[in-house]
């Protein structure tokens, strides 16, 4: 192990306390330890010299180690693992033996090549960054134009620390910039109308991107609509920027479609399209024509669609496929297709997300029904030798109220199933226009025995 040099020119003891000091035995690998700890203590108190008081040490398991600070520490060879008490006035005057100023912290400092107090200088500046940045904020909310929408106020400020959005401001890599930024977004939002939220990130930012889901500046434009009461937390995204008359992609996304479509539109038979975000907002519904026809089933995977394409043509599908979580445009889309006469069946993965998909579109839509989204459908739809199965995290789960059981048998199973496992069920509800009742037809003897 290499040594510091006596004469510290890096700024390491505080005074220049290694003046003239002789290091080399107290800076032995045996005696490292001790160094260690000490060096600890002043990351944590700010206390670079440590010349008075007391601390408390842990002695190391190794006999050799504990023998080298014997003479330093003034007490009996401590046991492994033991903590013992040491009075810093005293160490001070022993190590003073091998340098008129030597101090626990100058020789704790070269023991561990860097300068001690680290975490409460560091502290210091995070909190005086921070109070600038407070400052900043509130400068930039008070020159927001006065039909601005969300106004920054100072009193949010501890709502942003609480909620961990300043320590991601302090961890941006130009906080300030951000700030001004979060202003320039507020100051353009519009009073009527709507904009584009690419078109916005671009006039802010440069960058079409910049108010992407997961960014720095999305976030806190976010938080201070919360903090405004313009949006609640936890509103889905596309709902929180529709508050802010800020527009998501309306052109991507939507509901992949064989056989449901508006009002006045004509296309030919069997031909899937994607409704998307757009036309889902502005469209109105025919109702069925008959009763007994009136089935429309929505499911998560576009692999259902995809075999629902092969059916006879003579079979009127009526399916719907969110391809992954449904947004609110989709769920009020839904709502208003039932409104006009449609009975919804709705279906999704065995996951949690499957699930979250089922309770989100029954809780809008009432009259819905779970489609085979039962324990026994669950049971019937596991692969009975999975090569890799994804598990399930129970507490992720959330309830199954239309089938208590079905969240209680995936707990059991620990394992997600998928719409495939019920491929011919489904293309036999669609062929039939109507789902079916009981319970599966068939399923994998080694996954039912799993439960």
């Amino acid at each position: 192990m290499s040594t510091a040099p006596a004469d510290c020119s890096r700024g390491w003891c505080p005074d220049g306390a290694c003046h003239g000091a002789r290091l080399d035995s107290l800076l032995t690998p045996e005696a490292r330890w001790l160094w260690e700890q000490l060096a600890a203590r002043a990351d944590k108190r700010g206390e670079r010299s440590m010349t008075g008081g007391t601390t408390v040490i842990t002695a190391p398991e190794g006999a050799g180690q504990r023998a080298a600070v014997l003479g330093l520490i003034g007490t009996r060879i401590l046991a492994p693992g033991e903590r013992c008490r040491i009075r810093l006035e005293e160490l001070t005057l022993r190590l003073r033996r091998h340098g008129a100023r030597l101090t626990p912290g100058a020789v704790a400092a070269h023991a561990v090549g860097r300068p001690l107090g680290s975490a409460v200088a560091e502290r210091a500046r995070q909190t005086a960054r921070a109070g600038g940045l407070r400052l900043l904020r509130a400068r930039l909310g008070a020159a927001l134009p006065g039909q601005a929408p969300v106004r920054p106020s100072d009193e949010g400020w501890e709502e942003l620390h609480h909620t961990g959005r300043v320590a991601r401001i302090l961890q941006h890599p130009a906080p300030e910039e951000l700030l001004r930024r979060g202003a320039e977004v507020l100051r353009l939002l519009p009073v009527r109308g709507c904009v584009d939220r690419r078109v916005l990130a671009h006039r802010v930012t440069g960058d079409p991107h910049g108010l992407d889901a997961g960014s720095d500046l999305a976030g806190l434009v976010l938080a201070e609509a919360a903090l405004a009461g313009v949006t609640a937390p936890g509103m889905p995204l596309r709902a929180a920027w529709s508050r802010l008359r800020v527009a998501l992609d309306a052109l991507s996304g939507g509901l992949l479609s064989v056989g449901v479509h508006p009002k006045g539109w004509t296309l030919p038979a069997r031909h899937p399209c994607i409704l998307p975000p757009y036309t889902l907002a502005e469209a109105t519904w025919p109702g069925p024509d008959r009763e007994e026809d009136s089935w429309v089933f929505v499911t998560e995977n576009p692999s259902i669609t995809a075999a629902a394409l092969a059916l006879p043509a003579n079979v009127p599908v009526r399916l719907l496929c969110t391809a992954g979580t449904v947004s609110a445009v989709e769920v009020d889309a839904l709502a208003r297709l039932a409104d006009s006469g449609w009975r919804i069946a709705v279906r999704a993965d065995f996951d949690a997300a499957g699930l979250a998909l089922v309770r989100t579109v029954l809780a809008a839509v009432p009259q819905a029904e779970a489609w085979h989204m039962t324990a026994d459908y669950y049971t019937a739809s596991l692969h009975p030798s999975p090569f890799e199965p994804v598990a399930l995290a129970p507490d992720r789960l959330g309830d199954t109220p239309w089938d208590p059981s079905l969240a209680a048998s995936m707990r059991a199973c620990g394992q997600a199933a998928y719409e495939e496992g019920l491929i011919d069920e489904l293309l036999t509800d669609l062929h039939e226009g109507r789902p079916s009742a009981g319970a599966p037809a068939h399923g994998h003897p080694r996954a039912n025995r799993r439960l």
